[in-house]
């Protein structure tokens, strides 16, 4: 009983104090400049050289051909560590990372997304 007489007071301060956490879902977090978020490709851009595909360190993007001089990417988020290797190393800046970052899924099969 003594015990909780002394966590009475430390409990009446910490009511009226503002969370030393971020309230993340309920307002939207705001990411840096430089944040690697998800790929954006831009196809128009895209010469198929396929060095991203060689610089990638977890083989997370693919660049398949889809007609004369026409490419599409097809990015494997579930092995993707955006690290931003694959956007400097594309010579034309086809590839982009941006700031979305919510990205969690529960089937796998959705997590091979084509960009």
């Amino acid at each position: 009983m003594n015990k909780i007489g002394k966590m009475i007071p430390f409990i009446v301060r910490e009511i009226g104090e503002k969370p030393a956490t971020t309230t993340y879902p309920a307002t939207k977090a705001v990411m840096p400049d430089k944040f690697r978020g998800k790929l954006k490709f831009d196809a128009a851009k895209c010469i198929g050289c396929k060095i991203c595909m060689r610089d990638c360190p977890s083989r997370a993007i693919e660049i398949e051909k889809t007609g004369e001089k026409q490419f599409k990417a097809v990015v494997y988020l579930d092995r993707c560590i955006y690290c931003g290797q694959c956007t400097d190393s594309c010579p034309r800046d086809a590839l982009e990372c941006t700031q979305i970052f919510e990205l969690a899924n529960t089937k796998r099969d959705q997590l091979k997304v084509e960009i």
